[in-house]
């Protein structure tokens, strides 16, 4: 059983920085790209970037391009979201998010993915 565990949510003042992890168990990590979301209350829940199975390609969304960096640890069997010069826009719960087949490509869809975390609160106070 595939399991995602994000952490390292928490309250911070615009322009600000966090980093959130997601810790996968289940399977082969190296096998599958991943994927970032966040969700704000009574919004959709939106990609926030992806990277390759390779860690070598990495796709952001235009909101947070330039800002956020997404890395992986494949001998940790972890995906990280760097976020920079936070916005009081960046609040929501962010999930992380792998597909079911093994893939190198990224895909900006919630359709894309099959197994998500319990998602953690990222609040940015202006």
């Amino acid at each position: 059983q595939v399991q995602l565990v994000e952490s390292g949510g928490g309250l911070v003042q615009a322009g600000g920085s966090l980093r959130l992890s997601c810790a996968a168990s289940g399977r082969t990590f190296s096998k599958y790209a991943m994927g970032w979301f966040r969700q704000a209350p009574g919004k959709e829940r939106e990609f926030v970037g992806g990277i390759s199975r390779s860690g070598g390609y990495t796709y952001y969304a235009d909101s947070v391009k330039g800002r956020f960096t997404i890395s992986r640890d494949d001998a940790k069997s972890t995906v990280y979201l760097q976020m920079n010069s936070l916005k009081p826009e960046d609040t929501a719960v962010y999930y992380c998010a792998a597909p079911l087949y093994s893939s190198d490509v990224v895909v900006a869809g919630t359709s894309g993915y099959d197994y998500w975390g319990q998602g953690t609160q990222v609040t940015v106070s202006s």
